[in-house]
């Protein structure tokens, strides 16, 4: 398909910044196959698959950036010792950032339980409550979200995933929590945080997911000079705050309109929307709307998930010729 005419949201005297590739290891239940490794492991696999897929030479990289969530205490620094572990010089800088869900987008965007004592499902349940999503309405999309992950998996679309050889395992080459069920059998299932008349459960939650994601960004004069041919650009980016007890989950809500604002766009603008799915709790226009999965399917591992919304959007872009993505996602604590 062609790709539509639209305006164009460069910006005179600035240069335009671009996504050349990213890669992610497969996003694997927790408790599986990495559950004996450490998170500077998993990123450094990621890294790995990276430099493997671009080919970049290492000393052209200034600055490595990763996002984590829940740093344990045996790593100061996931991004310090994944580079060094990928064979980066001592010499390339690197740290770690932490903004829960969306630490990874704050990785990318610089190249909680804490604050509420609630976790995201309870406020996933009174949202739902609060704005009349039944339990069926619920099922039905996380249902919609594995069989869109199926679809996408049989069909060779996921081409973000890099294998990787586990120590003293097996290759891992694909997603393991991507599970079709029925309606039936997910209606069977009981409230997971609010008991007995929550309509939050296991089936259309986001579950515990380990995994790494990596993306290579650079100057578009860079890239071009160097033979790359640059995926997707990155125009502009926002961050809101909000009500943590309240309105946990209503970021992408509030952040959506003034990013578009911000940029020029309206909503039929956009081709692609990718949006980080922690709960099945509402939606933009589903014929555009997480085509290939989305974290209800594919998983969620806390720090990793910017970057998969990122390269689905720019690679669904690719696929149906569309020239705009939105990538949204709300993170613990407001």
């Amino acid at each position: 398909s062609q790709t539509k005419s639209k305006k164009t949201l460069a910006k005179p005297n600035i240069r335009n910044i671009v996504v050349v590739d990213g890669v992610r290891i497969p996003f694997l239940l927790s408790g599986t196959s990495y559950k004996d490794l450490m998170p500077h492991d998993l990123a450094r696999a990621a890294l790995s698959g990276l430099l493997h897929r671009t080919s970049v030479p290492k000393d052209v990289v200034d600055y490595i950036i990763f996002g984590t969530v829940i740093q344990e205490v045996k790593t100061s620094n996931v991004a310090r010792e994944a580079a060094l572990g990928a064979g980066f010089s001592d010499k390339t800088p690197a740290h770690t950032v932490t903004m829960a869900c969306i630490s990874s987008n704050q990785a990318m965007t610089t190249v909680s339980e804490f604050s509420t004592s609630e976790t995201m499902g309870h406020s996933a349940d009174r949202l739902a409550a609060a704005f009349a999503i039944s339990r069926e309405e619920q099922d039905e999309y996380a249902l919609r979200s594995h069989s869109l992950a199926k679809r996408a998996q049989d069909e060779g679309l996921l081409s973000d995933i890099v294998p990787f050889k586990v120590p003293g395992r097996d290759t891992v080459t694909q997603d393991n929590g991507i599970r079709p069920s029925s309606l039936d059998q997910m209606a069977k299932l009981k409230p997971a945080f609010i008991k007995p008349y929550g309509t939050v459960t296991a089936a259309n939650s986001s579950f515990l997911t380990d995994g790494a994601s990596a993306v290579l960004i650079m100057a578009e004069e860079k890239a071009l000079a160097m033979g790359y041919k640059p995926k997707a650009y990155l125009r502009d980016f926002m961050y809101v705050s909000q009500d943590p007890k309240d309105q946990l989950l209503l970021g992408p809500t509030y952040a959506t309109p003034k990013v578009l604002e911000k940029a020029g766009l309206t909503m039929n603008d956009i081709d692609a929307f990718e949006f980080h799915e922690a709960f099945s709790v509402g939606s933009p226009p589903l014929e555009k709307f997480n085509n290939w999965g989305g974290s209800l399917s594919l998983g969620h591992p806390f720090g990793a998930t910017g970057c998969r919304l990122v390269m689905a959007a720019a690679n669904r872009l690719r696929k149906e010729g569309g020239q705009y993505g939105l990538v949204a996602a709300c993170a613990a604590g407001g």
